[in-house]
């Protein structure tokens, strides 16, 4: 019905840049907000970044400044720079959208793309 795909993960070196894209697509009628989880290995997934619909962003203390979060239409994107070995996680998008045939709003996740932080 609804499908978030992320691209944009890879290899990176410390102190580099990597910009990840989140597509949504399906029966989507509105948009309430979109953001960033990510789960680094071992540990639990952990909140990163969000933009609502009206275009306020907040960030994860260990990733302001570094992270950018922003969209366009259905689309969500994190540009991140001075990447740490420490970012390195499954980059997970999420999204509270409405769908045709239901007024309440529903999360949605994408199956992640991992960004590797390493020399």
């Amino acid at each position: 019905q609804v499908q978030l795909v992320e691209s944009g993960g890879g290899l990176v070196q410390p102190g580099g840049s990597q910009r990840l894209s989140c597509a949504a697509s399906g029966s989507i009628t509105s948009i309430n907000a979109m953001g960033w989880y990510r789960q680094a290995p071992g540990k639990e997934r952990d909140f990163v970044a969000t933009i609502t619909n009206g275009g306020t962003t907040i960030y994860a203390d260990s990733v302001k400044g570094r992270f950018t979060i922003s969209r366009d239409k259905n689309t969500v994107f994190l540009q991140m720079i001075s990447l740490k070995p420490e970012d390195t996680a499954v980059y997970y998008c999420n999204a509270d959208l409405k769908v045709v045939g239901s007024p309440r709003g529903m999360y949605f996740w994408g199956k992640g793309t991992l960004v590797t932080v390493s020399s």
